[in-house]
Formats: structure tokens, C-alpha cells, sequence
């Protein structure tokens, strides 16, 4: 019986020491990161011996589980709000783990790439432009015989990063799109199909001949989807890529992290790009919470933004420049249990 006990006592004191340097994590949020994330916490679960549940929900999802805390990070390509952030029980952290491009897909039997400015798209998702021989599409594409069809406009239907980056885009071309509908992780579509997820748009509009819908770069291609050349505000015509999404981010950042790239003043830069953004409470004693989950998360961040970054580029997200990360590691180290640093 003694012998029994001493065993037990043992188990449940290696049980303890594991669980104070690995306690397990869960997060919802953006569908934009998804496919990274996924080889992140899968790598650095398999290392660490954790789980990290991390569920594809859209941004909105995310923000509204971190702010009901009934998660322990969320994950939003889309800034909050001073207004959302002021509802907050606590500080809000934005640290950026990666940069992304929002690329135009479309469903056309056209030889050749297709270039579109931003007062083009803008009209076609303001349904005023309806037709893909459209004179001002035509002209734009002379070496393009472009098809007498009507253009199918599919947008997000949730809560979506991937939905602010694009409309705070088109608010920033187009003053009738800012005045008519706005931007935000989920505005009133003029026109259009909404399908879940970068996922769902992907799907439709692989399925929908003569199709025109927007997703992050890592979705078009792993569908092998076309996608156009945008007109950046320097007037050059950007392919969306590792390198022009980079470029997107040559620019004055603040501290807090909470920047738009989009129609970016960086001349080689793709003009539809942003950070995606892990956000998380910057003192993490609340509720039942343990000073053992806090440093699991708070080890995860630093991994991410450091070791973890070699997993972006394979997997066509553009890795966070110097600058950015710097910031981001100083966010992380603003993270408090009880007031006092986790280091």
C-alpha cells in the first residue's frame, strides 16, 4: 500500500513539473493564416508535447471569442477598433505574425494574365461594372480576347480579416465604395455570393464560370486558381507575391502594431496586403487562469515570431521584416501575469 502511494505521489509530481512548462492552448480566429498555423502548433505541439486547438472561424469569430474569453489567443487579420477595444476587459495586444496578400481570383477561359486597377474592381463590387468585355476591362487587357459574359461577384458571408483588408482597400481607392459601404470584417455586399471562409470563396468561384472573388494568395494557389495584377498607387501593375507583399510593409509603422498596408505608399509594393495578427490580453491573470498558461502562451508567441517564421515562405506567407518583428517582440515582452513579466 505504501509502495502504492509513493508511485502515485511520483505520477502525479511528473504530471505537475510537465504541466508547468507545457500547458495546453486553444484559439479561433482567422481563416487567412489557417494553413500556416496549422504546421505551427502541429511543429511546436510535437516539440513541446501540447496541443494547441487553434479553429478556422473568420476574424470576427475570433475577436468576439477573445473578448467573451473563452479562448485562450485569437486571430484576426483585421485591427480592431478603438471603439472594440475600449468594450475590452483588459488590453488587447496585436502582435503580427506574418504578412499576407489578398489576390483577385477569377473563373475566365482567357489566355493571359489579367490586369485590373482599383477603380475597376471597386466598380465591379459595386456592381456597376457587369460585363467582362467591359470597355474599361478591354482596354486595360488588349492582348486578352475577353469573353460577352457576366461578371459573377462572390464576396465573404462571415466575419472575415480577409473581408477588412479588401474593403479597407477599396474605402481607400474608391470614395463611393467609403460612402456606400464601408469596410470592416463584414459590411453589406452590393452585389454578389457569399461563401464561408477563404475556403468557401475559393470553392465557389472554382465552380462559378466567369466568377471574380478575392482570397489570400496560399488559397489561389493551392487551388490553382488564377489570379489578376493590380495597379498599385505608384501606377505599376504588381503581381502578388513573396516578395511584393514584403514590400507592402516598407513603410512607417507604429508601436502598437495596428497598421494598414493596404493601397500601400511603398512603390514596389502589392497594394492589397496585411499583417495577420495573434491577439491576446497583455496581463493574462483573469478568471481561473494559471501563471503556467500564461508562460505557455507567451513561449508560443516568441517561437512564432522567431523559429516559426521559417515555416512561412513554403507555405506563400511573406515573413515578418526585421522591423515588424522587432515591435512584435516587444509586445510579447509587455505580456504581465499579475503586473509583473513573464521572463
Amino acid at each position: 500500500m505504501k509502495s502504492f502511494s509513493v508511485i502515485s505521489l511520483l505520477l502525479f509530481l511528473l504530471a505537475g513539473f510537465n504541466q508547468a512548462f507545457a500547458e495546453d492552448l486553444t484559439g479561433a480566429g482567422a481563416s487567412f493564416p489557417y494553413p500556416l498555423y496549422s504546421k505551427m502548433f502541429s511543429e511546436y505541439g510535437k516539440q513541446n508535447k501540447m496541443n494547441i486547438n487553434y479553429q478556422s472561424i473568420g476574424s470576427g469569430g475570433g475577436i468576439k471569442q477573445l473578448l467573451a474569453k473563452t479562448i485562450d489567443f485569437g486571430g484576426s487579420d483585421a485591427i480592431m477598433s478603438d471603439e472594440q477595444l475600449s468594450k475590452a476587459p483588459g488590453k488587447i495586444l496585436h502582435i503580427p505574425t506574418c504578412l499576407g496578400a489578398v489576390v483577385i481570383v477569377y473563373n475566365l477561359n482567357i489566355k493571359g494574365e489579367l490586369k485590373l486597377t482599383p477603380d475597376i474592381i471597386a466598380d465591379i463590387f459595386l456592381g456597376k461594372i457587369t460585363k467582362w468585355n467591359d470597355a474599361r476591362i478591354a482596354d486595360l487587357n488588349k492582348d486578352i480576347k475577353l469573353p460577352d459574359a457576366n461578371i459573377s461577384v462572390v464576396h465573404r458571408s462571415d466575419g472575415s480579416g480577409t473581408s477588412a483588408i479588401f474593403t479597407d482597400y477599396l474605402s481607400k481607392v474608391s470614395s463611393e465604395w467609403k460612402e456606400k459601404v464601408g469596410s470592416g470584417t463584414s459590411v453589406n455586399w452590393p452585389v454578389g455570393l457569399g461563401g464561408k471562409g477563404n475556403e468557401g470563396v475559393a470553392g465557389l468561384v472554382k465552380q462559378v464560370p466567369n466568377s471574380i472573388g478575392y482570397v489570400e494568395l496560399i488559397y489561389a494557389l493551392q487551388n490553382k486558381m488564377s489570379y489578376a495584377t493590380i495597379q498599385n498607387k505608384s501606377g505599376k501593375f504588381i503581381k502578388p507575391t513573396l516578395e511584393s507583399t514584403s514590400k507592402a510593409a516598407e513603410i512607417a509603422m507604429p508601436d502598437d502594431m495596428r497598421v494598414s498596408l493596404a493601397d500601400t505608399e511603398s512603390p514596389d509594393g502589392y497594394p492589397i496586403a496585411g499583417f495577420t495578427y495573434i491577439l491576446v490580453y497583455q496581463e493574462q491573470k483573469y478568471d481561473n487562469r494559471t501563471i503556467d498558461k500564461a508562460k505557455s502562451l507567451y513561449k508560443l508567441l516568441n517561437w512564432m515570431i522567431n523559429d516559426g517564421q521559417k515555416f512561412t515562405t513554403p507555405l506563400h506567407y511573406a515573413p515578418l521584416p526585421e522591423a515588424a518583428k522587432t515591435k512584435a517582440q516587444a509586445l510579447i515582452k509587455s505580456i504581465t501575469f499579475d503586473g509583473k513579466a513573464l521572463e
